[in-house]
């Protein structure tokens, strides 16, 4: 139980100052850098309930997010050809642009605070991880 509470601790911990500097630096929030870095990896953008399922969150949650991001002019949103009631989210330049530049100072930051680990102290870390990523897999019941 300590092991969970202290990854969980350092998960909110980093999450939180990432949420503030995004807030701070590019006026924008998690959610929505999370949906801009789905839709530049989506060539053809993404149908709202995948983006939902990507993000794991609620398709009300998508939508509030969606709203903000095409008020900016980030992303476009056109409903499918082959079904009318299918709405697709696409990434625009100007939101492509913006997202690789929040994505470049987000890999600065988790440079900044992981940066008194040691090379080697980060391999061991990734080890231990990867082992606490399988051992959970193999006790969760396929759903």
């Amino acid at each position: 139980m300590r092991t969970w509470l202290r990854l969980l601790a350092c998960s909110t911990l980093i999450e939180n100052e990432i949420r503030s500097r995004l807030r701070e630096q590019f006026n924008s929030t998690l959610p929505r850098f999370d949906l801009l870095a789905q839709l530049d990896k989506a060539e053809d953008g993404l149908v709202l309930s995948e983006a939902s399922k990507l993000l794991m969150v609620s398709a009300g949650n998508v939508t509030a997010v969606v709203e903000k991001l095409l008020a900016s002019r980030f992303i476009t949103r056109q409903q499918s050809p082959s079904d009318r009631r299918v709405q697709i989210i696409r990434i625009t330049e100007a939101g492509r642009a913006t997202f690789r530049g929040m994505a470049e100072a987000h890999n600065r930051w988790i440079e900044e605070l992981c940066a008194d680990l040691s090379d080697s102290e980060v391999v061991t870390l990734m080890e231990h991880l990867n082992r606490l990523r399988s051992s959970v897999q193999e006790r969760i019941a396929p759903r």
